[in-house]
């Protein structure tokens, strides 16, 4: 029997609260047949992962709203009521499993596609419940296009190479459906056409928004429109207006034009060396924009069939998103390279909008105004002067478009980047972070997560719940003693790290407990002096820069007759990417990020101890870093009392040394000698005390013995 999802919703007692069950068996409650279930935590009204589409919506009065639908690779749409200098989220579509590409609105229809392979239709305007699920695609639905003047129309295409055009209303409301098919929709149908040997079987979500169920069967009421021609991936559509031509590319390299009322093709258009990755035509359906990965945007007559004589290098990278202003004059274009440029597709003059951190996605046009979506979660709204454009290019900085790919990119070489218009957008509607990276551990209980701000933290799955501070502090907790040689605090909301002299130079540890490759068993490092190193590297690059600085053979500024260079990677700070600044290393004011120490600093700006340790590898006297101790058998053991005195090591003494020491007692039995005047006995190579016993590794054991380890 074949395996038909069985949709449930229920509240558990979770830390997720209401979650969303996703079970999926094999239809039959007799059968014992595997079954899936999914647990999903639910939707915030932020999005969590990167902004793949939007679309605009303008109600007519007396509502007069404008709306804003976001798709999103957390698999939602969410809808935003437009206001002056705010959006507030007003519904949110769940349904689909997987991330949302496309989004178009088919009058006050919201049609949606996924990379779950199905297209799926919603009144727009509603609590976010979807009308039907659209199944043809074989893979990933990436596009959609819809006809602006005929609202019944749309098409989509996908990573399978197919293109379909739907007849929206059709596909709503088939006039022809078998009993069957009636019977086993019920009121949650999904229309599922054409190839009968597609595998239809899916998994998804369900709540009190998503009154959706999945079918098995095929619906023989309606079948969209074929496409066929491309032998590969489908990126991008562009539909005409009234509906009559719609254009597509994608892997092929080449723009395909089609009659979408009978799905032949019309005509084929080259020129780009890459993957046509945006697509808009005119409201005539007679011009055409194509933005690619070869980083040009070329402007197509449909009717002479050709590329008119602009093509414009603008981007130095994969054009990946294009809008145009109304009368198709001027064309805004984002992508890879993380800027969005304002182009006079007559005058071939461009200007740089703005720049953005992320790569960009998509764009829609708001009066006056342009949203921009992109993996990140966030979107911003920027001035576009979208109803006079020349008013952006009276604020100068424009420069002319180039005809060659390569054009931007020498500019950029040469240093003549240009410089953007706008800093800062004028409206944002901020996202969350998302889980990028997961781990699952091996108790198979607790699963380790870091999100796209880098933060981590450890969930308890059979609980549901993040690990609290205090649980993750105990697990992380070592049973070692190392003396506090720092202090901090969280005040101004980064970690502040305040060192102290000269307790900050009483802690070290032992080089092979640092991992420190090729390092002696008993070598030490001062922690403190390590970081300094580190943190210092960029400042100590300069000096040894600087004319008469006294620098080694190797290049190395002199560090002292006492001090050992070492090249720790442990220890060392990546100074351009934390940027972090220096703060009061005493009580002189010294506020500058590392990386813009020159060099020249001396002890009026930084303080002489931390000279000394850096350039002499020189510490302030310290405490004496030994500690005494006794050694007694377990309680209840019958093993003998090795010393009634007081034992004396390093304070970062190792516990293998210390079963050395009682293993050459109690095995070799070897006479106690070696006591010191005070009473102490020396604990031989630990502190360089009279009694010296053999190591672990030499081999001096009975035979038999097997070596103790950490």
């Amino acid at each position: 029997m074949q395996r038909q999802p069985d949709l449930l919703s229920r509240s558990l007692d979770y830390s997720f609260a209401t979650v969303h069950l996703l079970v999926l068996d094999d239809g039959d409650a007799s059968s014992d047949g595997d079954s899936l279930l999914t647990v999903i935590a639910p939707v915030c009204a932020c999005h969590c992962a990167g902004i793949n589409c939007l679309a605009v919506l303008k109600t007519p009065p007396p509502d007069s709203c404008d709306y804003l639908f976001t798709g999103s690779r957390d698999g939602t749409l969410k809808r935003w009521a437009l206001g002056e200098d705010e959006a507030s989220c007003s519904g949110t579509f769940e349904s689909h499993i997987d991330w949302v590409n496309d989004c178009v609105l088919a009058g006050n229809t919201l049609v949606s596609c996924s990379s779950d392979t199905t297209l799926k239709t919603w009144n727009c305007l509603s609590d976010g419940t979807c009308t039907r699920t659209l199944r043809q695609h074989s893979d990933y639905v990436i596009c959609l296009a819809a006809a602006e003047k005929n609202s019944n129309i749309i098409a989509s295409g996908g990573l399978g190479g197919e293109v379909f055009i739907w007849d929206i209303e059709a596909a709503l409301y088939p006039t022809a459906r078998s009993a069957e098919t009636v019977e086993d929709e019920g009121s949650n149908g999904i229309i599922i056409s054409g190839n009968s040997g597609m595998p239809m079987s899916s998994l998804r979500s369900i709540n009190s928004n998503s009154n959706v169920a999945a079918q098995n069967t095929i619906s023989h009421g309606y079948s969209p429109i074929a496409a066929k021609g491309h032998k590969e991936s489908v990126y991008a559509l562009a539909m005409s207006d009234s509906g009559s031509l719609l254009v597509s590319g994608g892997t092929e390299k080449v723009i395909r034009v089609w009659d979408p009322r009978t799905g032949s093709k019309n005509m084929k258009l080259r020129g780009h060396t890459d993957n046509i990755r945006a697509l808009l035509l005119d409201s005539t359906g007679r011009y055409c924009l194509s933005g690619s990965s070869d980083s040009m945007i070329r402007l197509w007559d449909l009717g002479q069939q050709r590329q008119v004589q602009y093509s414009y290098a603008v981007h130095t990278d994969s054009v990946w998103a294009l809008a145009s202003t109304p009368t198709f004059s001027h064309v805004y274009s984002g992508g890879r390279d993380l800027s969005l440029y304002l182009t006079d597709l007559s005058t071939r003059e461009s200007l740089l909008l703005c720049t953005k951190e992320h790569p960009i996605l998509q764009m829609a046009l708001q009066d006056d105004s342009i949203w921009v979506a992109t993996t990140d979660s966030s979107v911003h709204r920027w001035p576009a002067e979208g109803r006079n454009p020349q008013k952006a290019f009276q604020k100068g900085g424009s420069f002319l478009a180039g005809n060659l790919s390569f054009t931007r990119a020498r500019a950029c070489l040469e240093g003549s980047t240009p410089v953007p218009v706008y800093r800062e957008p004028s409206l944002t509607i901020p996202g969350i972070p998302g889980i990028v990276r997961h781990e699952i551990l091996n108790d198979r209980r607790h699963v380790l997560t870091k999100d796209t701000a880098g933060s981590v933290k450890l969930w308890e799955i059979t609980k549901g719940i993040v690990v609290s501070f205090e649980e993750k502090k105990e697990e992380l907790f070592e049973m070692v003693s190392i003396p506090a040689w720092f202090t901090m605090d969280t005040r101004l909301g980064s970690l502040s790290v305040h060192l102290d002299t000269p307790q900050c130079f009483s802690a070290e540890m032992y080089a092979v407990d640092l991992n420190v490759s090729g390092a002696s068993e008993d070598q030490k490092i001062n922690l403190a002096q390590e970081t300094l190193r580190g943190l210092l590297a960029h400042w100590l690059a300069k000096r040894r820069q600087r004319p008469g600085s006294h620098a080694s053979v190797n290049g190395d500024v002199s560090l002292g007759k006492d001090a050992s260079v070492r090249n720790l990677g442990h220890s060392r700070v990546d100074v351009d990417d934390v940027g972090e600044k220096l703060r009061r290393l005493t009580r002189r004011s010294l506020e500058k990020k590392i990386t813009d120490l020159d060099g020249t600093e001396d002890e009026k700006d930084l303080p002489r101890w931390c000279l000394d340790c850096i350039l002499n590898g020189q510490m302030p006297p310290r405490e004496n870093t030994k500690c005494s101790f006794y050694l007694h058998p377990c309680e209840g053991s019958n093993a003998q009392v090795l010393t009634q005195g007081k034992l004396s090591a390093p304070r970062i003494l190792r516990i293998h040394k210390v079963v050395n020491y009682v293993m050459e007692k109690l095995v070799l039995d070897k006479p106690l000698d070696g006591g010191n005047t005070d009473g102490t006995f020396g604990l031989g190579g630990l502190g360089g005390g009279p009694l010296q016993l053999p190591s672990i590794e030499d081999g001096s054991f009975r035979q038999g013995l097997k070596p103790w380890q950490n």
